[in-house]
């Protein structure tokens, strides 16, 4: 966590940006931005996945595993992992063996314990329980693959396929990977820098900037882990300072649509976005030495809710200037507030404290 913090604070100019917000905050009345720079660590647990690999007679390679593809990149991670496991029996000369394999979806029937896609680590167990498919699959196809090598020379994919065939070697291998106890449980580390800009008089809040720094160990698919980085950030905006769910008095949810629930759109997220996935080192009981890369970054958009924070402490301190009483009791207590989840427009300007200028200008006279 301490690298991963200088990282960051070197990458987002955090220093240099709080020292520049300052003199922003300063010269701007109506406008004024915060920054906030958050640490964030989350346990991630594996959980026993199956998997099932089967070459056909045409040399493609059919897939199953526990897990359901719903935009994770799941699929994505699992032909790789598919692809990379069978290359030390693939032969000169033949397709890329990416290209010929399909992962399909399973049910109860074919995979009876498939368990459940949820807490952003069944990416790993089911490409782990791949794995250890083709691996026994390889163990019956490089004694096949050798004696071919003696009497024919190279070979191509689909002539050892089909020699496997006619020879009688089973092709499809299951298995159901279930972690130990050191490789069950794990911490993702990771940290952001958000800076923001609210408008006080209607409280209105605005992403400047966010930079992430996130530890994905050695990324199965960086593509894809970017984009799971990116994608749990936005969902985590929306749940800080948006999506507000109201009852009536008879405990109805009213928000029930777009119309008046808010999710995150294309003006929410950051005008500035940048992402740095950290590759930490060798984790040796982890999947190919990776990490997850769905849940734990949500987290990281609290970064924004105390930016946020951050910019109405300002506004506050210079609505106690213009009533002032930019010392006192008075003063103390009106600098302690409590920002709500999620920190709506409404939110962000009562807290502003405009209204209070006439309040607190009046309550100054009185005591004079």
């Amino acid at each position: 966590m301490p690298l991963i913090l200088d990282r960051l604070a070197v990458s987002s100019r955090f220093h240099q940006r709080v020292e520049e917000i300052r003199q922003f905050n300063t010269c701007n009345k109506w406008i004024k931005r915060g920054i906030s720079r958050v640490p964030i660590f989350q346990e991630v647990m594996l959980r026993p996945t199956p998997g099932k690999v089967s070459i056909l007679n045409d040399g493609s390679v059919v897939v199953e595993v526990g897990g359901i593809e719903l935009g994770q990149g799941l699929w994505t991670k699992v032909k790789q992992m598919a692809a990379f496991a069978l290359s030390p029996v693939e032969c000169d000369g033949s397709k890329d063996l990416l290209e010929r394999v399909r992962v399909i979806q399973t049910d109860t029937l074919s995979l009876v314990q498939g368990g459940f896609t949820a807490g952003s680590t069944t990416s790993e167990s089911s490409c782990e329980a791949v794995r250890l498919c083709c691996h026994a699959l390889v163990e019956r196809l490089i004694i096949l693959k050798e004696r071919l090598l003696e009497e024919m020379g190279p070979v191509s994919w689909d002539t050892l396929i089909v020699q496997a065939h006619l020879q009688s070697v089973n092709l499809s291998a299951s298995t159901y990977y279930v972690p130990d106890c050191n490789s069950m449980h794990y911490l993702n580390y990771g940290a952001s820098v958000s800076e923001v800009e609210i408008d006080l008089l209607t409280g209105a809040t605005s992403i400047l900037q966010t930079d992430i720094v996130y530890d994905c160990g050695q990324s199965l698919n960086p593509a894809v882990d970017l984009g799971q980085v990116e994608g749990a950030f936005v969902q985590g905006v929306g749940f800080f300072m948006l999506e507000e769910y109201l009852t009536n008095t008879e405990g109805l949810v009213v928000s029930d649509g777009t119309w008046n629930y808010k999710i995150p759109t294309i003006d929410t997220i950051p005008r500035q976005f940048n992402v740095e996935i950290l590759s930490s080192g060798h984790h040796k009981k982890r999947v190919l030495s990776s990490k997850a890369s769905g849940r734990p970054p949500l987290l990281m958009a609290v970064s924004v809710h105390c930016a946020t924070r951050d910019a109405i402490k300002e506004a506050r301190r210079q609505v106690l200037s213009w009533s002032g009483l930019e010392s006192g009791s008075e003063a103390s207590s009106y600098s302690i507030f409590q920002l709500e989840v999620p920190a709506t427009m409404p939110v962000v300007k009562e807290l502003c404290g405009l209204d209070n200028v006439e309040k607190y200008s009046k309550s100054s006279v009185a005591s004079h």
